[in-house]
């Protein structure tokens, strides 16, 4: 029966709750929404401000780290093309873990679209500068 009871009581708080906020929402914002309308226009340009000089910050340099740009600079030495294990290779790696370490800035550099990935028969990948 407590429990019940409970429900009940936080039913009637919801209720309450609910009802006297949409009344406070609403009474406000009728009288309210001239000061509204100009802080919004005065806040808009500041925004669009903003955004244009990230904007212009952000188009001229791609930010690689040092790993990517070393396989960037191998990539464009080969440029009749090279596979992941002779980047890792030219890179100094060892010939196990050569094709693992270039393959995470592989991904990086093609999705910058610096480096074209062909495939060739098989599953023989090689990587052109772009």
């Amino acid at each position: 029966m407590r429990l019940a009871h409970k429900r009940k009581v936080q039913m009637k708080l919801q209720k309450r709750t609910h009802t006297t906020a949409s009344n406070t929402s609403s009474k406000p914002s009728i009288q309210s929404n001239e000061p509204r309308v100009e802080t919004a226009t005065l806040v808009e340009p500041k925004v669009e401000a903003k955004i244009e000089k990230t904007a212009e910050v952000e188009v001229p340099a791609i930010a690689l780290t040092p790993k990517q740009q070393q396989v960037l600079d191998i990539v464009a030495a080969n440029a009749e093309g090279i596979n992941s294990k002779g980047i890792g290779l030219a890179a100094g790696q060892e010939e196990a873990k050569a094709a693992a370490w270039a393959t995470g800035a592989l991904k990086k550099l093609i999705s910058e679209n610096l480096v074209q990935k062909e495939q060739l028969s098989g599953n023989k990948v090689i990587y052109k500068p772009a």
